[in-house]
């Protein structure tokens, strides 16, 4: 494999992140723990996520040319996010990939990219450290 070659062009490039996007955001409309963080119009949700991807996974700079620079914690901290809605999030993506016929040591490299943003984005206690910390 060429060195310079990008997770976004081993992934598929424009299609699989298309893919991906379109897989993840109906499953996580029917999450009870995410739907309510997210806007009933979905479709513009959905193409900043389709240029965060790209830009992410070494395509075009799409998201930073149209939005600044991502700044992924900040933008969701006005959003509460426990290791639960984490959690939940990490599911939608799992069956997301399975949906783009991401296998392997390719779906590895993602996963690993994903899970550390997803507990990276954690900004409120959990239920169960709720819990401990009234006990």
């Amino acid at each position: 494999m060429d060195p310079t070659t990008t997770l976004y062009e081993r992934m598929g490039g424009d299609k699989t992140i298309r893919t991906i996007v379109e897989a993840f955001y109906p499953r996580v409309q029917q999450d009870p723990l995410l739907a309510p963080l997210f806007p009933a119009d979905i479709q513009p949700v959905m193409e900043r996520q389709y240029q965060f991807l790209t830009q992410f996974f070494g395509g075009p700079p799409l998201y930073s040319h149209i939005h600044g620079h991502p700044r992924l914690r900040a933008r969701h901290l006005p959003f509460p996010i426990t290791p639960e809605r984490a959690e939940a999030w990490l599911r939608c993506m799992s069956a997301a990939l399975d949906d783009a016929n991401i296998e392997g040591e390719l779906r590895d490299e993602i996963w690993s990219r994903f899970y550390f943003t997803a507990a990276h984005m954690v900004n409120q206690p959990g239920e169960e450290e709720e819990k401990a910390d009234r006990d």
